[in-house]
């Protein structure tokens, strides 16, 4: 009673449905251009998907043997519908203290038939610890509104409800990502279903926050370190050890058909799991996205020194000034979450949200940063780079246009940025060194 009385009243008082409707496609009217919705019609289906005979890190003892188990996985796919498909849809989720449900909505359609055409690249999307599926739900309808069949994967032992040994999510995370881009692959494969000829794996990104940010990075080639597979904390008995920066069993790991990583917060590096040898095994273009007082990964001594010490491959940061963690990944936090959650003894609300910034633009600069990568790495559309090649500081662009809204000399605002509307972002770029 008292979570529905603060669900009505937080309706109320934002003087709008956007917020009682809990909508994660809402494009601001500021927001950057790549930012809009593209021309497909959006479908989404579920997968239970299961990866056999796993090491059960959960239960791993030292000095024992390593039992194994089936890893099951349910997976979230949106996917180009067919032309006439309805633009609206939902989805019941869980909230971070594992028992609130929420009812989100979006434009994804349950069990849509899929566009008449195929041959889209594949993005997999990969949540925080603890996360699950739908949390990065407003930029999987986003892409798949563009062109891409984006699948976005409930981690066990790290979703809401079943968060438990940490190890488990240290191993398995890259493990997860590159399973179910071959199982996509094999389903893409088949005569009759959803994804039948829908997908081209050749050409697939990893979408990673947090925790899934970590993954995505060991997954694209960047190894651990030794001394972060001997932590207390982490993972049991050795078994991070397949992931060692140059080892043979990380390298037999790695998948080409990962062209492109964007990492949003990812952990790791403030607590010693690379250093520049092993991100010098990056074999993917990367872009990061940070909070510049980000408190979880860190900033200078984490996100910042990632995109630092990385070479060999083009990079990417981009700074939101004055966010922590939550930058531009989560949904808007849905009006349940409100409520003060005596399991978790603060509101949910949290989890979702940022004390400076509003979630809503986030997302939007996240989906137009996001689609420009994408489209240049993985569409090897060329004039997308423009999008991407910028002055650190937005806040230091001049807007120069004439009366129909062209480029003048001495322009130098962020290309798809109303004037005004990128302060408080910086962009930074790295090439092949």
């Amino acid at each position: 009673m008292k979570k529905t009385l603060v669900a009505i009243c937080v309706a109320v008082f934002t003087g709008g449905t956007a917020m009682a409707e809990n909508r994660i496609d809402i494009v601001r009217p500021d927001a950057p251009a790549l930012a809009a919705f593209g021309p497909h019609a959006v479908g989404v289906v579920t997968l239970d998907l299961v990866n056999s005979d796993q090491v059960d890190i959960v239960n791993v003892v030292e000095g024992g043997d390593h039992p194994r188990y089936d890893r099951e996985l349910t997976v979230e796919v949106w996917y180009p519908a067919a032309d006439g498909t309805a633009a609206e849809g939902s989805y019941d989720i869980e909230l971070r203290d594992g028992e609130t449900t929420a009812t989100i909505r979006g434009r994804g359609v349950r069990d849509a038939d899929p566009a008449a055409e195929g041959d889209f690249p594949l993005v997999i999307l990969s949540h925080g610890y603890p996360g699950n599926r739908f949390l990065m739900a407003h930029l999987a309808e986003n892409l798949a509104s563009k062109g891409y069949v984006v699948a976005a994967i409930d981690h066990r032992d790290s979703t809401y409800s079943d968060q438990t040994a940490f190890g488990s999510t240290l191993v398995n995370r890259p493990l997860d990502q590159l399973f179910v881009l071959a199982e996509i692959d094999r389903l893409s494969g088949e005569d009759d279903g959803i994804l039948a000829g829908l997908v081209d794996v050749e050409r697939t990104g990893i979408v990673g926050y947090s925790m899934g940010g970590y993954g995505a990075i060991v997954a694209a080639g960047g190894g651990v370190t030794e001394a972060s597979t001997a932590y207390e904390w982490g993972a049991r008995d050795g078994t991070l050890r397949r992931h060692i920066a140059g080892s043979d069993e990380h390298a037999a790991m790695l998948d080409e058909r990962v062209r492109a990583v964007i990492a949003i917060g990812p952990w790791g590096m403030n607590t010693g799991f690379w250093d520049a040898d092993g991100l010098s095994g990056l074999r993917a273009p990367i872009m990061l996205m940070a909070g510049s007082i980000d408190d979880v990964s860190g900033y200078e001594n984490g996100i910042r020194r990632i995109f630092e010490e990385t070479a060999g491959v083009e990079r990417y940061l981009l700074t939101f000034e004055n966010a922590n963690h939550n930058a531009a990944a989560p949904i808007p936090a849905p009006a349940e979450s409100y409520a003060h959650s005596e399991t978790l003894g603060w509101s949910p609300f949290d989890h979702y949200a940022d004390p400076v910034w509003d979630t809503v633009r986030m997302n939007n600069i996240a989906q137009h940063f996001a689609t420009a990568f994408l489209d240049l790495h993985l569409k090897q559309d060329e004039e997308k780079a423009g999008y991407l090649d910028l002055i650190e500081d937005g806040s230091a662009g001049v807007a120069a246009l004439d009366d129909n809204g062209e480029p003048e000399d001495g322009h130098t605002y962020w290309r798809g940025f109303a004037s005004g509307t990128a302060v408080g972002l910086t962009f930074m770029r790295g090439g092949e060194e």
